[in-house]
């Protein structure tokens, strides 16, 4: 998708979504800017104000990591009476910091206000805004981007998909466990083609990745020029999975989607991950590169087998 460049707080407003991929609700939107490449966090409003705190860390630590010096936060409430104290809060948190808040408005779906002094008096009163006309909402339609309209409809594009859950317990039956090479050839080949294994092989492939060996088999072999095509793959294998056998497509896809630069799926992910897993090393793991806004671009495959994993590799069950 070309670049997208922002002038106004309409274009802010209309980039949020694009780049979430969802409409924000009660939400607390951040775009940063800096020395370093800048990346964009969303968190939910706090529903108690002695989250506050917690809210305003959440948001400015990555910052500090990553050397950012101005941010643009965007308050999605029922109206600016309803954010100032979190408003507040977030400035002079930022400010204690160094960070220069650039721009920040609480936007309820049909006007925005700003949420700082110093502005013309009559935008107190809040400025009507679309963004369904706006040109970023053309250009992302036209680069093949889905904008869903809440967070709970990007999530739904996650559900299980009956007709396949009911063959992949259909084909269980004996199946066989696979070795990590099996399941690195095969990922790697409906990847690069864009297709789907046949129910067999999604059975075969569901049942293998219950192995933590198997399964950093699946997701080392991902590298960042193949991860979109890995995440569409994966959402695919999820969508199959009968309920036991959930945790091991939802963390490869949590880190296809991380690699891929879809963050807001790659919770959605991580979710379904950690509900059928609390423990789920791997899910774990994405949780605390999107926490900590770690750029995929730092990335360095790990190779497989990893050191010392050649004996539980090949323990992983027939090719």
């Amino acid at each position: 998708m070309a670049k997208l460049t922002a002038r106004c707080p309409d274009d802010l407003l209309a980039f949020v979504p694009v780049a979430l991929g969802f409409v924000p609700e009660q939400s607390i939107a951040m775009l940063t800017f800096g020395p370093g490449p800048g990346f964009h966090a969303r968190v939910d409003l706090p529903t108690d104000p002695a989250d506050t705190d917690l809210v305003v860390e959440a948001l400015v630590e990555p910052c500090l990591r990553h050397d950012v010096d101005r941010v643009v936060l965007v308050l999605y409430a029922d109206g600016p009476g309803a954010v100032r104290e979190v408003a507040d809060r977030l400035e002079s948190g930022f400010a204690r910091e160094g960070i220069v808040v650039f721009e920040m408005m609480c936007a309820d779906g049909q006007r925005w206000f700003p949420m700082q002094s110093g502005r013309p008096p009559d935008l107190y009163d809040g400025v009507p805004y679309d963004v369904s006309i706006h040109p970023f909402a053309a250009e992302a339609v036209v680069a093949g981007l889905v904008t869903h309209a809440s967070r709970g409809d990007l999530a739904a594009t996650l559900a299980p998909d009956p007709a396949a859950v009911a063959g992949v317990k259909a084909a269980l039956g004996d199946i066989v466990p696979a070795q990590g090479s099996w399941v690195r050839r095969l990922t790697r080949r409906h990847a690069r083609d864009g297709t789907v294994p046949d129910t067999a092989d999604l059975a075969r492939l569901l049942v293998s990745i219950t192995d933590p060996v198997v399964r950093e088999a699946a997701w080392c072999a991902i590298s960042r020029a193949e991860s979109r095509s890995h995440a569409v793959l994966w959402t695919a294998v999820l969508r199959a999975a009968p309920p036991g056998l959930v945790v091991g497509p939802a963390a490869v896809l949590a880190f296809a989607c991380w690699l891929a630069g879809h963050g807001a799926l790659a919770w959605c992910a991580v979710d379904r991950a950690l509900t059928a897993d609390c423990d789920c090393s791997l899910a774990e793991t994405v949780s605390g590169l999107l926490v900590a806004a770690v750029s995929p671009a730092q990335w360095q495959p790990p190779g497989w087998p990893p050191p010392g994993c050649e004996e539980a590799h090949a323990a992983g069950g027939a090719a």
